[in-house]
């Protein structure tokens, strides 16, 4: 294989009132989607700035699905799965930042979630982000694709309603009660430290430029263990807010799909959720959140077996990385603060048709995961006809910028992030809204491979998105 590459490697040029929690309507999504349009910038004093940390439970019950119902729904909890955020005030209306153990949200469901933890925090949505740290066994909610294949009668949920009603309400609850317990914020700090032996480019290209192979979450072929990470960022950042001296929230960012193993219907928040859950254990009295980045061509198969006994190995590694980019955290007086958003309605892909996918959807010779799949592929189609926009966002603290993107972004785009500010500290939170699915780059459409085949979107992303982000860096 001396002529195969990782994408990336060195011998291979990379170009660079509140709506209801039950329902909502697609002309309520839409109406109150466009309300969001506007791109905001607001600036602060910051003498009165508070944070109110919370966390709240989203662990799915027995026999729930995973991954959107082609993998073995839940038999047993390893280790539960938290969502875990902090509500910033005192710039403004309060600022809610978030992120959920779960594989994705997507679309109507993405909004519901920003609009509940709002109207807990007394903001709007559009001043609310929410991520989600994307393990396989685990939730992957979108409600649109849930009534697809709700209409079909035989197919297993996407996200059972219940169960996702019970998660909003749950993080209403959880937002008001830290209301109640605010702690001043006076300082923030910045760190980061290599990752060692983790993550590495999963797209592999042939001597002809296009995709001959993915390395995975995990793999037990050598060959793939022998390549080159290819294109990374092996910095894992974090960001910190305190009161005086004392550490009160710590956010890390590091770009890499963050499963060891998976498909076994044993719920975890696998080796970067359990790494947050050490390191929260060790420092009680901060409240501690994991951010996965720019993972969408990043895995850890370089590295990883898919081997039981990798996992604490992985964990080992990320726990390493994350208590190393505290070693260089030095506060200092918070003077600015900024939360900007910018929409983006990005295309859909062509190569999709929803007719001729809703026939697939209906053919009962398929394979459930030929039939649930497309219901995704589906609900970003009829988004895109409503023109229902992605709202990216940016908090700026002081030269600390905290950059919220959408769904599988390559990793590309947080390069492009950092090398847009130079000057500033540059935190890349992906895996937002979840409806695009993968956002390659538009040089790797025509590579081909697994990323593109389930990219919703058209090509023209890369322009809008690269576009947004310079905007909320600008």
């Amino acid at each position: 294989m001396s002529q195969i590459t990782t994408q990336g490697a060195s011998n291979t040029p990379v170009e660079q009132k509140p709506l209801s929690h039950t329902t909502v309507s697609r002309r309520g999504f839409l109406g109150a989607s466009a309300a969001l349009a506007a791109a905001t910038t607001v600036s602060a004093q910051t003498q009165q700035l508070r944070v109110a940390p919370f966390r709240f439970d989203v662990t799915p019950p027995m026999g729930h699905p995973l991954c959107g119902g082609w993998i073995k729904p839940v038999v047993a909890v390893d280790d539960p799965l938290e969502a875990i955020g902090y509500v910033l005030l005192g710039a403004g209306k309060p600022i809610v930042v978030c992120v959920v153990d779960w594989t994705g949200i997507l679309n109507r469901a993405h909004f519901q979630w920003r609009a509940a933890l709002a109207e807990a925090a007394g903001t709007t949505p559009d001043r609310v982000t929410v991520h989600c740290v994307h393990q396989h066994n685990a939730p992957f909610a979108c409600l649109d694709a849930e009534q697809i294949v709700l209409d079909q009668g035989d197919l297993p949920h996407i996200v059972e309603l219940d169960f996702f009603e019970r998660c909003l309400s749950a993080g209403r609850l959880a937002v008001q009660q830290a209301m109640r317990n605010q702690i001043p914020v006076t300082h923030i700090a910045h760190g980061e430290a290599k990752v060692e032996k983790v993550a590495g480019n999963r797209r592999i290209i042939g001597p002809d430029g296009k995709v001959i192979s993915q390395r995975g979450s995990s793999s037990k072929n050598p060959e793939h263990h022998k390549l080159p990470e290819g294109l990374i960022d092996p910095m894992l950042k974090t960001v910190a807010l305190y009161h005086g001296e004392r550490k009160v929230v710590a956010s890390h960012y590091y770009a890499c799909h963050p499963m060891s193993y998976y498909g076994d219907g044993r719920v975890s928040a696998d080796f970067c959720g359990l790494a947050r859950k050490e390191r929260q254990a060790a420092e009680p009295d901060c409240t501690h959140l994991y951010f996965n980045g720019c993972g969408g061509n990043i895995g850890a198969g370089k590295y990883n077996d898919g081997s039981k006994e990798m996992r604490p190995v992985l964990v080992s590694r990320i726990l390493a990385g994350i208590v190393g980019s505290e070693e260089g955290l030095r506060p200092q007086p918070i003077t600015s603060v900024r939360w900007v958003t910018e929409d983006i309605r990005p295309p859909a892909n062509p190569a999709f048709d929803a007719e001729r996918l809703l026939k697939q959807i209906s053919d009962k010779s398929q394979a459930v995961v030929a039939r649930n799949r497309p219901s995704y592929t589906v609900a970003w189609l009829q988004r895109s006809l409503e023109q229902l926009p992605i709202t990216l966002g940016g908090l700026h603290i002081n030269d600390v910028s905290m950059i919220h993107l959408p769904s599988e972004c390559f990793i590309e785009y947080q390069l492009r992030a950092q090398a847009a500010a130079p000057q500033r500290f540059v935190a890349c939170a992906a895996y937002g809204d979840g409806g695009p699915w993968y956002i390659p780059t538009a040089d790797a459409y025509p590579q081909g491979g697994y990323a593109v085949g389930v990219a919703w979107c058209d090509k023209a992303i890369d322009g809008i998105l690269t576009g947004g982000i310079k905007k909320l860096l600008s």
